[in-house]
């Protein structure tokens, strides 16, 4: 039998924080007067991605878990626009975002087999 995981140790929401303490460390550069703007923004994005991981977790049912997974899709999307907006901005250098885009490529990647996963348990039910 599997043993159970509590949503902290899952691999999903392990990189997800990896990546949103990126996001933070790259925000902080802003200039202040995005604190309420395009840094709030992308903080909260990237936040929102590893929080509805970890709410997906606690759901029970797999097509609430497949909705909040396409909420986190979603979020993965809007801090990637967030970043390229800040290049655009001159806020930060392209090759600063490179790594993050690609981490959040791969996370959706993960992300979509995830799914997959529990529409195919769903279908079984």
């Amino acid at each position: 039998m599997k043993k159970y995981k509590k949503f902290f140790e899952d691999d999903l929401w392990l990189k997800a924080f990896e990546l949103q303490k990126e996001v933070v460390e790259l925000s902080v550069r802003f200039p202040d007067y995005e604190k309420y703007g395009l840094r709030s923004q992308i903080n909260n994005s990237s936040n929102s991605v590893m929080a509805n991981i970890a709410e997906e977790h606690g759901r029970y049912h797999y097509a609430d878990k497949i909705r909040v997974l396409y909420i986190v899709r979603g979020e993965i999307e809007e801090t990637q626009s967030h970043c390229l907006c800040a290049v655009s901005r001159g806020y930060i250098e392209r090759s600063e975002i490179v790594g993050l885009i690609n981490g959040y490529e791969n996370l959706k990647k993960t992300l979509n087999g995830r799914i997959k996963k529990f529409r195919n348990n769903k279908e079984k039910e």
